[in-house]
């Protein structure tokens, strides 16, 4: 029959198995057992490490993170003090300014004043002056009393300015 095995190739095939098995178990699964605990040990370690370096490079992000919003929250209150800084100045330039302005502008005042006081004395000098020798030619007489002309030039003065009043 050639489908059934020769019992006695059946059992030097099992010895020769049970051989090569043992040879197997005792020398190579060892060594292979060895190099895969070694390799999970390994990547376990890089793992772990890698695990390790995202935890610590979240905290160093959280702390940037922090520094940021920090420095961000300086800056606006930096920003806000120099707003605050700048109208002050602007307030105090202003104040100046309008203090110079009234100043310049009180001595303008007084100084018109007394140009116009002087102009007016001048004037009024002038005019009594003309008005004594036109008065002496139309008299015949010489008016050179001073006290005289004083008074005559005065009063003519005061009724033009009368006049002058009146008609405004």
């Amino acid at each position: 029959m050639p489908l059934l095995p020769v019992w006695p190739e059946i059992v030097i095939g099992l010895i020769a198995f049970g051989i090569v098995f043992v040879i197997f178990a005792k020398k190579l699964l060892p060594t292979i057992n060895k190099a895969l605990e070694e390799r999970r040990e390994a990547i376990e370690g890089r793992m772990e490490q890698a695990e390790a370096a995202q935890v610590e490079a979240q905290s160093v992000l959280e702390q940037y993170r922090a520094q940021l919003d920090e420095a961000r929250h300086e800056a606006a209150r930096l920003r806000q003090e120099a707003q605050e800084q700048g109208a002050t100045i602007i307030a105090e330039m202003r104040a100046e300014g309008q203090r110079q302005r009234d100043e310049i502008i009180a001595t303008g005042q007084a100084q018109i004043e007394r140009e116009r006081a002087a102009a007016a004395a001048a004037l009024r000098q002038d005019v009594g002056k003309l008005a004594t020798d036109l008065a002496g030619k139309l008299v015949g007489e010489s008016l050179e009393d001073t006290a005289r002309q004083s008074r005559t030039i005065d009063r003519f003065l005061d009724e033009l300015e009368e006049k002058a009043e009146a008609s405004r």
